[in-house]
Order: structure tokens, then sequence, then C-alpha cells
């Protein structure tokens, strides 16, 4: 999206992305891929791993960004044609945060948008 973005634009895809987290965190605990605590509040989404390590997903809501802290670093995201890129060029949201759960947990985890 552009920066003609609304605020409303902006929440509805956010939301969207924070609930496409929490559901992924529920489908790799029941099958077992891994052990999720993930923690919901307000505009931010905790992933705690087994080892305590975290990484937290924010709302930037002003910016119309979400930003992704993980051990590895942070991330800012921007909606850019239909997909959440970071804005210094690293990558895809879900990739980012397959990549660094996966690192963090010791467990190759994969969350994404659910088939339908």
């Amino acid at each position: 999206m552009s920066a003609s973005q609304t605020d409303s634009e902006f929440m509805t895809h956010a939301e969207t992305l924070l609930r496409a987290v929490e559901l992924a965190c529920d489908r790799i605990n029941d099958r077992g891929d891994g052990d999720i605590d993930n923690q919901r509040v307000g505009g931010m989404v905790t992933l705690v791993f087994e080892n305590r390590s975290q990484i937290v997903v924010n709302l930037q809501k002003p910016l119309h960004e979400v930003w992704l802290a993980a051990r590895s670093g942070g991330y800012h995201f921007r909606l850019v044609d239909g997909r959440w890129q970071d804005t210094k060029g690293q990558g895809e949201f879900f990739s980012i945060l397959n990549r660094d759960a996966s690192a963090q947990s010791g467990n190759t985890l994969v969350f994404g948008i659910a088939e339908t």
C-alpha cells in the first residue's frame, strides 16, 4: 500500500497479521513442533520459547508499521503490494519470523497465513 493508506486500513491489515501469528503459535503447539507461549496485549504479541528467549511483534500505528524484535535484531515492516516488507530491504515478515523463531527455539518453525 502507498502512503495514502488510512489508519483504518492499516489496522485491518495489521490485526490480520497479528492474528496469523497467534494462530500459527496455536498450530505449532498443537502439532508438537514447538512450545511457544504467546501473549497478546493490545497491539503487541510476545512469543516466549522454552529457553525463555522472546520475539516481540508490535504495531506502530502512527508510522503504519509493524516492528519485530528478536535476538538477531529489530525490523520495521510496511505493507507493500499486500506483503509486509522490511523497510531496510531485509525481507518479508514471515520469512524473518520463521528464521528467527526457528533459531531461537532450536526447532524448525513455520509461521504464515493459514492455508484455507
